[in-house]
This record gives structure tokens, sequence and C-alpha cells, in this order.
């Protein structure tokens, strides 16, 4: 097999280069047929490192296969909303997706056990859970379902929020404030706790929900912010940091073990591989996109993140989601995050 040097990113080619992706999908053929051809599906812009680094790890799998197994990539919600490819994924419509734990705990709670309010003050602290213990506790109750994890967990990055009006600095400039959420039981109930109106709206539609002032502001990383342009439609950036949120690469369980093991054992490893470059550039690019981004017109807003979290603390939301998540998935989580409760 041809050694394939690594790719260097940098953040301009992270950002802008679109080409690297085509927005219409990768759908080039070989002059022979694979074995498997199969489809990965992604919610995220074309230029996001998440597309960049499947790329890379489709067309490794590609030649480490010798051709017998074709993943094309498409990006952007090209096949539906997340919500409506989480229900591709179930029944085989689409046999790979790269989903965020906040959307996929619709199905799987416990995916969302990572997304409670103020969990991880480093990423030292996210990678000792989601490689340890916790993570592992996830991808087995994930793989109860129609579905499955391929890989380690990918990073989509701690969550900030934004304003088009209102400048978000205390807890208290959070009651009554209109935000976009995530379909995300987790996200919605963490922001009612905190006296906020959260909408769940598709992230397909979130642009122009925020040009049109359906809602005033929304929550997403900073990569996220960059790539789907939302500095255009927001004034403000909060680095409130409230959530740290992973992605899966989720598999149609029929399908993934209709794959030969050989096959498996490559999708695997490439996988975990391109997990670990795009956790890299998310890394890099949260420090770096905060002067991008100020450059493109967006002011930041420094916050006391422990005042949020004493806010949260002083209402029901950790209990109450103990409660629907039970003790032995609670244990993992505090064993990981500390005493919660």
């Amino acid at each position: 097999m041809t050694t394939r040097k690594p790719m260097t990113m940098s953040r301009r080619t992270l950002i802008t280069s679109a080409a690297a992706v085509p927005f219409c999908g990768i759908l080039s053929r070989r002059a022979s047929a694979a074995e498997f051809t199969y489809k990965l599906a992604t919610g995220q812009d074309p230029t996001h490192p998440v597309n960049m680094r499947a790329k890379e790890a489709t067309d490794r799998i590609r030649e480490a296969s010798g051709g017998r197994l074709e993943i094309n990539l498409f990006p952007a919600n090209q096949l539906g909303s997340d919500t409506d490819l989480l229900t591709q994924v179930r029944n085989g419509g689409v046999e790979f997706f790269n989903l965020s734990s906040l959307i996929l705990a619709t199905l799987v709670p416990a995916a969302g056990i990572v997304n409670l309010g103020f969990l991880f003050t480093s990423y030292d602290a996210v990678w000792k859970a989601m490689d340890g213990d916790l993570g592992a506790y996830i991808r087995a109750q994930i793989a109860k379902t129609p579905i499955m994890t391929v890989s380690k967990a990918w990073d989509n990055g701690f969550r900030h929020v934004t304003s088009s009006g209102r400048e978000i600095k205390t807890p208290d400039d959070l009651k009554g404030f209109k935000l976009r959420v995530p379909a995300a039981p987790n996200l919605t109930s963490l922001f009612q706790a905190l006296g906020a109106g959260p909408a769940p709206i598709n992230f397909n539609e979130v642009y122009s929900a925020l040009q049109t002032k359906v809602v005033d502001g929304q929550e997403n990383p900073l990569p996220i912010i960059a790539t789907a342009r939302l500095y255009e439609v927001q004034k403000t950036c909060s680095l409130t940091g409230h959530v740290w949120d992973n992605y899966w690469i989720l598999g149609n369980k029929r399908a993934f073990e209709k794959l030969p093991k050989d096959l498996q054992e490559i999708v695997t490893r490439e996988f975990d591989r391109s997990a670990n470059d795009e956790r890299a550039d998310i890394a890099r690019l949260s420090e770096s996109l905060r002067s991008d981004l100020t450059a493109k017109g967006m002011q930041f807003l420094e916050v006391d993140r422990a005042a949020f979290r004493q806010a949260l603390g002083k209402t029901s939301f950790y209990a109450d989601w103990k409660a629907k998540f039970g003790n032995e998935a609670w244990t993992q989580l505090e064993q990981a995050a500390g005493k919660l409760v």
C-alpha cells in the first residue's frame, strides 16, 4: 500500500478551501466498481474539519481496501436534516452518519450525558473521559440500537452563546433571551433552567432563523460559527463554554456487519486516525478563530463561567438529569466530571 503523507492543514485551508470537499458529494468512481459502495453523510459545511478529515479517511479506506470499499461523502445535510439522517442511518438508507451527541440523545439518551451544563473545564478532562470508561459506557448504549459507533469520539468543541442584540454577560442576561438550540432535550432544559427561551431548530435552518430574527441568538462552538458564517448575522459571542459536545461516526449495524472483518478493521482504524487529526484541528481552531472572527466584526465577551454554574446549581437541573439517566450512568459521569449532585 502506498504511504500517504499526512495533510498539513492551515487555518486558511480549514476555513476557506471548499474545493477540498465538493458540495455535491464525493461521487468519483474508479475504473473497476467497488465491492461495497457506502454513503457517509454529515451536517457540517464542506470546509469544516469534520469533512476535511472524513475525506482523508475515506480516501485511505479506499486505498487500504484495494478499492473494495468506496465511501462517498455527502456534507452539509445534502441528504437531509440531522433528524432525517438519523432515521436514514437506522433503516440503512445511509450507511454512515456523523452526528452530534446532543442530537443522538433523542434516540440514545445516554449519549447526551456528556452534554450537561458546565461539566468539563479542559480537554484533558474531556478525552480522559471519552477515551475511557465513560466513552465505553456510551458506546455500549448506542450499540443496543440498530446503529453503532465505528470510531472513537470526534470533537465538536465547547459551545458558546452568540447574539444579534442583547449582550450575554451574566446568568441574568439570559432571562427571556430567545435562542436557537439543536433538537436536544438537555440543551433545552439547560437554558430553560437559566430562564432563557430555547427554540429547537435544525442546523440547516439556523442562518435564516437568525437573519429573519425568528430567534435573537444561538449557541455553537467557534468552528461552526466560522464555517457556517454565523458571524454575518450575529454581533457578539459570549465565551460561556457551557457545554462540550462531540461527534460520533455512526454506522448502520447491518451494513457494517456485511463488510468482511478486514474491511471493518480498516474502517475503524482510519476513522480513529482521522478522529485524532480532527481533535487537533478543533483545538487549534478554537484558539485561533477568536482573532479571525473579531476581524470579521464579531465582538467577544468574557464571562464568569463559575457564576453560570452556580446559578445552574441553584436549580433542580442536575438532580433532574440524574433521575433520568439513572445511577449507573451518573456514577460514570461523576467519576469523570466530579460530584454534581
